[in-house]
């Protein structure tokens, strides 16, 4: 039977004098991936043993033989949309709105660049109009018939380092190979680097996928702009952890297996579940000090400064190692972010 929890959000415990400033790197700007490789596993991986420290570079090709039989590989299957919109006001400056919440109908929760759009400004799409209506964050009412009928306007969300508008390849390799459930804002970019074959592969040697779903949302990105980082909070987002994947990851804690967090998602969904959180609304914000009871290993890509995602691979590493490994990536060339190598720790 499925079960549906309430959305409450996840309670994280605070630890005092952690400062934003301690999360600062400098990357130079040639170092942004600003495409995607064309073949997907061809990405270089730096690998961390936390048990000793060392450091080691490879190809994410290698990652199956850091797996171990009966390992448990946890994706998250959120399918990205294609949210992001390019219009014009009646005057003809240029607008781009992002979709982030669905209201009804053709009416959306968004965000609207260049912010001083008017409560009640027209904003035209592909001969199509839409009305901007104001309300602290832009509520946009489209004249179309439904959500399904605005989406067919929109491209998919590329971050803003990435310097271009979206292409037809961005449609495929920015969304994962096992893509299924709508709802993100962005994609769970650690699971880019799959392909179906290695998939299979991997499920033939002896090592179990899971699947969960946690729908990425303006949350993920939002800036932390307090040097204080406990006083930063996440805005919630929707995950749901299926019955077989609970099912695996008893099995997997019974049989002393590892758990690996494909992403950071993956990794804060598993961790929100193991407060209590199997289905619904999760802010869980991740940082050095916190007490990691599910996931054993992870697999993720590399994140900006003074950003959540980085105080989180901090915090599963730990700050010292963490920190090395970035400026030893920088050292050999690693492309950073989105499209960018993977980093393997264990």
């Amino acid at each position: 039977m499925h079960i549906v929890y309430p959305r409450n959000p996840t309670p994280v415990t605070r630890i005092p004098n952690m400062k934003l400033s301690d999360f600062d790197y400098h990357l130079p700007k040639d170092r942004i991936a600003q495409y995607p490789l064309r073949e997907r596993d061809a990405a270089r991986m730096l690998v961390i043993d936390r048990a000793t420290g060392q450091i080691t570079h490879g190809s994410f090709r290698d990652f199956l033989k850091y797996c171990r039989k009966e390992d448990i590989v946890v994706i998250n299957d959120t399918r990205v949309r294609r949210c992001r919109l390019f219009g014009k006001r009646v005057t003809g400056g240029k607008v781009e709105v992002l979709l982030l919440h669905h209201k009804g109908k053709a009416c959306f929760e968004s965000l609207v660049k260049p912010a001083r759009i008017k409560t009640g400004e027209t904003i035209i799409f592909n001969g199509a109009t839409a009305r901007g209506v104001l309300t602290g964050r832009n509520e946009i009412t489209f004249n179309l018939k439904d959500e399904k009928e605005v989406y067919r306007l929109g491209c998919m969300p590329l971050p803003p380092y990435i310097k271009r508008k979206p292409d037809a390849d961005d449609d495929e390799l920015y969304q994962t190979v096992y893509a299924q459930e709508e709802g993100a804002i962005a994609a769970p970019t650690a699971g880019l680097h799959f392909t179906r074959a290695m998939l299979d592969t991997m499920s033939g040697s002896g090592v179990h996928i899971a699947g969960l779903t946690l729908h990425v949302g303006a949350g993920t990105f939002k800036p932390v702009k307090s040097e204080d980082i406990t006083q930063h909070s996440m805005d919630p987002e929707y995950m749901r952890i299926p019955d077989q994947t609970q099912r695996l990851i008893k099995n997997a804690q019974e049989a002393q297996s590892r758990i690996i967090a494909v992403g950071t998602t993956s990794l804060r969904a598993l961790e929100a579940y193991a407060r209590g959180t199997s289905e619904g609304d999760t802010n869980l914000f991740i940082y050095p000090g916190f007490k990691f009871k599910v996931a054993d290993a992870l697999l993720t890509n590399f994140h900006l400064p003074k950003t959540t995602l980085f105080m989180l691979v901090c915090a599963f590493a730990g700050e010292k190692p963490a920190k090395k490994a970035y400026q030893e990536a920088i050292a050999q060339q690693y492309r950073f972010y989105s499209y960018g190598d993977a980093m393997l720790i264990l």
